[in-house]
């Protein structure tokens, strides 16, 4: 029995979305680690009491630039890619959850890799 042939949908640019690829991968392995770093601010924090003496009291700033940056490179990726707008949302909502957002980078880089495939592009 043979796999079952992987269809792009319809629309899909496979030339944008080989360029919106990269920056997403990036992106979803710097929001993994800086959500785990945020973490560890806010236990210190809240969980040490240590408020804003704690020594990461600065990165909750960043964070959220670095996020919204993340949520710019998902949209690049979900329009060329063509995905649903739950898809995109879902994927955006992975970078809050502390160590989701490598999994669910992961899956979709696979998943876009595999659609790229399909329609000739590498």
């Amino acid at each position: 029995m043979t796999a079952p042939t992987r269809v792009p949908p319809r629309g899909f640019d496979a030339a944008k979305t080989a360029k919106a690829l990269p920056p997403f991968k990036i992106m979803a392995f710097v929001v993994g680690v800086g959500l785990l770093v945020l973490v560890v601010e806010m236990w210190m924090a809240y969980g040490m009491g240590m408020g804003k003496d704690n020594p990461l009291s600065w990165w909750p700033g960043p964070h959220g630039f670095i996020y919204m940056v993340y949520l710019a490179a998902v949209a690049n990726l979900g329009f060329a890619a063509r995905w649903s707008l739950p898809k995109m949302v879902g994927v955006m909502l992975a970078g809050v959850v502390p160590f989701l957002s490598f999994y669910v980078e992961h899956k979709v880089a696979r998943g876009v890799e595999a659609d790229l495939a399909a329609a000739g592009a590498h």
